[in-house]
């Protein structure tokens, strides 16, 4: 019998250590042992949307915040990160729970939200209504601009509050770990 699933947002800062351990477990099963300590690094700092069935934790999802350069601007952008699914508890809506809890937020304080790509995700945001980036992309590096060609096609974002040209150039700020 399916136990009842909870919701629950909160900040990094306001949760512990034991939950904060347990949402890293999560995903380092998730992405089968693919999440290094940059990557758990990247989903700190901002709110999780956290899935319970009872006491287990199921699914999570994280928003930061991020500046994404396009058009001249500085994109204050509402970035998804370590959206995961227990592989037991999938096909429950809760990989669509955990990262729409955040659509909120984005869409009452960024300039737009974009999702952290993941491979083979691109049918899910577009059913969310994500608009995939087709312009290029590069990142600004200590070393300036590096071009991340192995990105474009994999960003999507959604709720834009300013025009965005999709084919145009976008520049995601530097942060530790891998180049994109």
């Amino acid at each position: 019998m399916a136990r009842m699933a909870e919701l629950r947002t909160a900040h990094t800062a306001d949760l512990d250590a034991a939950v904060l351990d347990e949402a890293r477990a999560l995903l380092h099963d998730v992405f089968e042992g693919d999440l290094d300590d940059h990557d758990w690094e990247h989903a700190l700092g901002g709110v999780h949307a956290l899935v319970w069935e009872g006491t287990e934790l199921v699914g999570h999802a994280s928003l930061v915040q991020r500046r994404l350069l396009h058009g001249g601007r500085a994109l204050r952008t509402g970035y998804v990160e370590a959206v995961g699914v227990r592989a037991d508890r999938r096909g429950r809506g809760h990989g669509a729970a955990a990262p729409g809890a955040l659509e909120r937020v984005v869409r009452g304080a960024y300039d737009l939200g974009a999702p952290a790509a993941a491979d083979g995700a691109a049918a899910f945001y577009a059913s969310r209504g994500r608009q995939r980036w087709r312009g290029p992309t590069s990142a600004l590096t200590p070393d300036g601009v590096v071009r991340t060609a192995d990105e474009d096609g994999c960003v999507h974002v959604f709720a834009p509050a300013v025009p965005l040209d999709l084919s145009g150039g976008l520049v995601c700020d530097w942060r530790d770990g891998d180049v994109r």
